[in-house]
């Protein structure tokens, strides 16, 4: 959906220029736009173009992210691109090894992301041509190059897959930073996955009424308890995911007291559960 296009781009201490060299299919370049804008990132910049930012193709599968074409701007070389940036970093899928290794000094996008995380000038991250890449020479003029882990059986990526992985973990580095504090990042997901140890208290209470409303003998009780105590934990429940499994733990054994006539469940029908002092 793109109708939340009113809330503001993730702050960074930097600008990021994605640079596109000899960009030949339109469907990659919209499908670089959509990528770009689903991490933050809007600023794009095209190195002699085979392929129009109006391509129809590339419209379609930018969708939402139509401005980034609307808005990128075409130069004649990557030094016209990345005139005003003060690191320019390339991309490359080639790991030759042997002489051409001293040359290729790579870094995996998770290391470029630490990097970046106290720079305050502008950044061009460049990729070549699909089926090309970026050339020695292009190469050679770059401040230091960035490599996806790919294997390295079949180590080069499509150009969009490329970029995405990149802009992701650029992205992924500030989500950790400033989720929460940032209105382009509210906290919809939580980051911290824990509950207060009241809360957990009173799940591990809820847990053992309920395996005590079970029939059977004690072991079985016990057993039932234990196993779904360690169950639930090891998914490791936000403070909402425990007060909402809280109330159904309440409902189930209600539920159970009263199959088995315990007319507990009529005058003593709670709707809390207090935990009792631990032994």
């Amino acid at each position: 959906m793109g109708d939340r296009q009113g809330l503001p781009l993730p702050k960074r201490t930097y600008s990021l220029h994605i640079v596109l060299v000899g960009a030949s299919h339109p469907g990659n370049l919209g499908a670089i736009c959509r990528g770009m804008l689903n991490y933050g990132f809007e600023s794009l910049r095209l190195v002699n173009p085979v392929c129009s930012p109006d391509d129809i193709e590339a419209r379609n599968r930018a969708k939402h992210a139509g401005r980034i074409l609307d808005a990128c701007q075409v130069y004649s070389s990557i030094e016209e691109a990345t005139f005003d940036c003060s690191l320019t970093v390339g991309t490359s899928g080639k790991r030759e090894v042997g002489t051409k290794t001293s040359f290729r000094h790579f870094m995996y996008p998770w290391e470029f992301a630490e990097r970046l995380d106290s720079f305050t000038e502008s950044v061009a991250l460049i990729f070549g041509e699909e089926g090309k890449g970026l050339s020695t020479g292009d190469l050679a003029t770059c401040d230091f190059l960035v490599t996806l882990p790919t294997w390295e059986g079949y180590p080069i990526a499509n150009l969009s897959h490329a970029v995405n992985a990149c802009v992701y973990e650029l992205h992924r580095f500030t989500v950790h930073s400033h989720q929460g504090s940032d209105p382009a990042l509210p906290n919809i997901v939580p980051l911290e996955r824990s509950i207060n140890p009241t809360l957990k208290g009173i799940m591990n209470q809820g847990i053992h009424e309920m395996g005590q409303s079970l029939p059977g003998n004690a072991e079985r009780k016990q057993s039932f308890s234990h196993n779904l105590r360690r169950a639930i934990m090891r998914s490791m429940p936000t403070e909402d995911e425990a007060t909402r499994l809280i109330g159904g733990l309440l409902d189930a054994t209600t539920a159970l007291q009263f199959v088995e006539g315990n007319n507990e469940w009529k005058s003593q029908r709670r709707r809390k559960i207090t935990p009792t002092e631990e032994e």
